[in-house]
């Protein structure tokens, strides 16, 4: 699994990476489904007293996710990198499946709105992702480099499925590390993409407003326009796929994408492993 790290920052002294902790406290079973990050039941209990010694406390961390955090940091400090501390941290949880991060190297989305830049967590929690987003940048992203395994998970696996985020801002910092791009374009012929957008709208996020402020295009047509060239198949939610798709644009296939609990969850990966190389439906 390989995973977006344009959203890591610094909080209160720590290296913290919202998505890739997502991803290992869901394959962990700790993630509350509908809310879908940080561990269920957490309590907040040190955030007073960390906005105490540090001032603002815009970014909200749980007492049992703070742990997670000491542990990364510390084991960065002690010179390991990315990819093997969170080899490290997926051990300790017992998760068993391979999680990467996208890079080792500090890769950090940008957004523009008018004179004002944000660095993503800022415009997104902060700002409660109000400020209109008129252009997006990822900074370091040309002089990183893919993590150790990427660009051969993505060669060697027999599907490959892009998972229904943000493509702005969870997949597109990805595609800007140098030769990842080009890596996934390699196996577009085995790659389904799922769109974030049920029935037009985004479950959770600014999507919508985003594609429009950017000229990206409407719904479920401006997410096949990204993954022209990079997926086969787009599974888009039933009523979503537009009437008149254009021949360059992956494969529609309808299905419903609404992830909010773990029943849905698995009849859509059970649907996704079933659909044939070639993007045709069985």
């Amino acid at each position: 699994m390989i995973v977006n790290t344009g959203d890591d920052e610094s909080f209160y002294g720590l290296q913290v990476s919202p998505d890739l902790d997502t991803v290992a406290y869901t394959l962990a079973g700790l993630a509350p489904i509908k809310r879908g990050w940080g561990i269920r039941g957490d309590t907040r209990n040190a955030l007073p007293w960390l906005g105490r010694y540090f001032g603002d406390q815009w970014f909200s961390l749980g007492d049992q996710d703070l742990a997670l955090h000491i542990y990364r940091s510390h084991l960065l400090r002690e010179g390991s990198s990315l990819a093997q501390a969170t080899r490290r941290i997926c051990t300790q949880l017992g998760i068993r499946t391979s999680v990467l991060p996208m890079s080792n190297d500090p890769v950090r989305t940008v957004l523009r709105s008018g004179r004002r830049r944000f660095a993503f967590q800022e415009w997104f929690v902060k700002q409660g992702a109000r400020p209109r987003v008129d252009g997006i940048t990822y900074k370091g992203a040309s002089g990183a480099s893919m993590a150790p395994g990427v660009s051969e998970a993505l060669a060697s696996a027999d599907k490959v499925i892009i998972a229904p985020s943000n493509p702005y801002v969870s997949i597109a910092p990805m595609l800007a590390i140098p030769g990842l791009r080009a890596a996934l374009g390699a196996v577009c012929r085995k790659t389904i993409a799922v769109s974030p957008l049920v029935n037009g709208r985004a479950v959770k996020g600014p999507l919508v407003a985003m594609m429009k402020s950017l000229g990206a295009g409407r719904g479920s047509a401006g997410i096949a326009d990204f993954y022209e060239g990079l997926a086969t198949s787009l599974v888009v939610s039933p009523g979503d796929a537009p009437r008149r798709p254009e021949a360059t644009w992956p494969r529609l296939l309808e299905r419903n994408t609404l992830l909010n609990s773990k029943r849905r969850s698995l009849a859509l990966a059970r649907f996704l492993l079933k659909i044939p190389l070639g993007g045709t439906e069985r």
